[in-house]
């Protein structure tokens, strides 16, 4: 299982399991054996291979990138039941951003921001890509609304290049250099995996597989 998120409104945590094709949610205080509250699985999710995934705890809802599209459920969906709606042509690693209505999609072929609503076949409002941005193997991607920036971490070309890329939500479009990078070639990461924003301590995780460990970089000039 590679994407977990914590719903820390209503203390839960959700869990996409890939092989059992499921998205998996449990209490926040789950522990050993317990079973999970709620089970979203069958024919009708349209689940093929979940792994990743993005929570709106405000609007209530689970985003679940899976086979080249974006399957949108209601947070409280339990059982065999479809999407509330789907996104096409879009994957990759998710972020939701519920003050602005915003959802980000990031891979190594760009940074997509959609209508936090979009459905079907709509076009993003913007795409961040060029030869500026350095997207090889983007990973794991965080959203912080109340400066509407967007954090990327990405292994760079090869897995030898990593770095922590920082964008606006809102300007940045087209062939666009990040603002901030931090962690770049030559400092302590290496292979990062995954990524949390902790804003009240100014600071974010990151998650490297290379060095089987998590590190952590405080930012007081990134949080207010």
């Amino acid at each position: 299982m590679h994407g977990i998120e914590y719903d820390e409104v209503h203390d839960e945590i959700v869990v996409p399991q890939q092989f059992a094709q499921a998205i998996m949610t449990f209490r926040g205080g789950a522990n050993g054996a317990d079973v999970p509250i709620r089970v979203i699985q069958g024919d009708q999710t349209q689940l093929v291979r979940p792994d990743r995934m993005a929570i709106d705890p405000v609007n209530n809802e689970i985003f679940v990138p899976d086979g080249g599209k974006i399957l949108v459920f209601a947070r409280e969906a339990n059982g065999n039941v479809a999407p509330i709606r789907v996104l096409e042509g879009a994957s990759g690693r998710l972020a939701v951003d519920n003050v602005n209505d915003l959802l980000v999609s990031g891979s190594d072929r760009g940074i997509y921001i959609f209508e936090r609503t979009a459905e079907g076949d709509a076009e993003p409002l913007r795409v961040i890509r060029g030869a500026n941005v350095v997207l090889d193997g983007l990973r794991a991607i965080r959203v912080f609304p109340p400066r509407g920036l967007i954090f990327a971490a990405i292994r760079g070309p090869d897995d030898k290049a990593p770095y922590v890329g920082v964008w606006n939500i809102h300007e940045d479009d087209g062939n666009v250099a990040p603002r901030w990078t931090f962690a770049g070639p030559g400092e302590v990461l290496v292979k990062p995996f995954g990524m949390a924003l902790d804003p009240k301590n100014q600071t974010v995780f990151v998650s490297d597989m290379k060095r089987n460990a998590v590190l952590s970089f405080r930012l007081p000039e990134l949080f207010p």
